[in-house]
């Protein structure tokens, strides 16, 4: 430690030992720090030189007490192997930058009972507030949230009641788009790989995927629909060993996220099915791998950094209890990207 002794175990220097050191009341230090107005610039000056010389840090805990909130935003995300949620975990973490807070990231693996128990977590850590792509269809798990007056955003989720903020992308638009192109190039037996049925993300890709397909006068049996029970690479494999299984393969695959995709992509490879030339492929999330695989895959882009950025900015101002808050449901539009993996006409 720094400037002498404290006349506290292990030398940690209290708010008190700056006030006496500074020639100030503990209240000076605390404005000098907290209400910097309050103060005259050569007091504040003062106080935080000692600061400085005595190694002082404020505490935590005190502060949060006084504030009945923390300095953190918790973010609560399906699967942290996904960069589509990295990217959105950066967007996060520059909005709570820009105001002097931190994020705690926490991975549900899309267990509704994980999810539960981080709400819990977060909840007894008083954050200011919560940013979660949900596992429990319900809404039931944020319930408690509300109660205890603990703001929250649905990130990559739509919410159609009004009852807390959301920020996502038309993911039925973004479905309608990638089997639109695979119509548009002359397939007619399209599989689509997805994720667990009670993922709302996936539901809403299968919807629109069928929407194209009614666009060019076909019905729901195009669609030829392949459930796995992640939404990671490895179910792509598996999803990839089920479709070369099939006695009649379709002429392409539209998979509900880039993971799939590309573990689908090793798995035909590993077969010696050619893409696009036997199979044409596309993903979803435009994740920067996708671009950089063997085969560029195309895929339906999602604007992850501004969608973590914007729940951030909206959970912020829920938590000013100064203003008015409105919530709203911000929804982007997605941009289908095509590369390799789909080019060639269908046979």
């Amino acid at each position: 430690m720094r400037g002498g002794r404290t006349g506290h175990p292990g030398g940690m220097v209290s708010i008190k030992d700056v006030a006496e050191r500074a020639g100030v009341s503990v209240a000076t230090v605390s404005n000098s720090l907290n209400r910097p107005d309050r103060v005259s610039v050569t007091t504040r000056a003062r106080v935080l030189s000692v600061i400085d010389e005595l190694g002082y840090v404020r505490s935590e805990s005190a502060r949060q007490l006084r504030a009945g909130h923390s300095r953190i935003l918790a973010l609560l995300v399906l699967d942290m192997g996904n960069p589509f949620f990295v990217d959105v975990a950066r967007g996060v973490e520059a909005a709570a930058r820009d105001e002097g807070l931190g994020v705690m990231l926490c991975n549900s693996g899309q267990d509704p009972e994980a999810e539960a128990l981080y709400l819990s977590l977060f909840a007894e850590q008083r954050v200011r507030g919560v940013l979660v792509t949900p596992s429990d269809v319900s809404g039931a798990n944020l319930d408690s949230l509300r109660r205890q007056g603990i703001p929250s955003v649905l990130v990559d989720r739509k919410v159609d009641s009004g009852q807390a903020c959301s920020v996502a992308v038309d993911d039925v638009a973004g479905g309608a788009l990638a089997v639109r192109h695979l119509l548009e190039r002359g397939h007619r037996s399209i599989g689509f790989v997805t994720g667990p049925g009670s993922l709302t993300q996936c539901l809403d890709r299968r919807t629109g995927a069928r929407t194209a397909l009614h666009e060019h006068g076909l019905d729901d049996d195009a669609l030829g629909v392949l459930e796995v029970p992640a939404l990671d690479v490895a179910s792509g494999r598996d999803a990839g060993a089920r479709l070369l299984g099939l006695p009649t393969r379709p002429s392409a695959v539209f998979c509900a996220n880039d993971l799939l995709a590309l573990g689908l992509l090793q798995a035909l490879f590993a077969a010696g099915v050619r893409v696009p030339e036997d199979i044409a492929l596309v993903g979803y999330d435009d994740i920067e791998f996708a671009a950089a695989a063997a085969v560029p895959l195309t895929s339906v882009r999602q604007p992850a950094f501004r969608i973590g950025r914007k729940a951030a900015e909206l959970v912020l101002a829920e938590s000013d209890p100064g203003a008015e808050h409105t919530h709203q449901q911000v929804i982007y539009e997605p941009e289908l990207v095509v590369r390799r993996s789909s080019l060639p006409e269908a046979r």
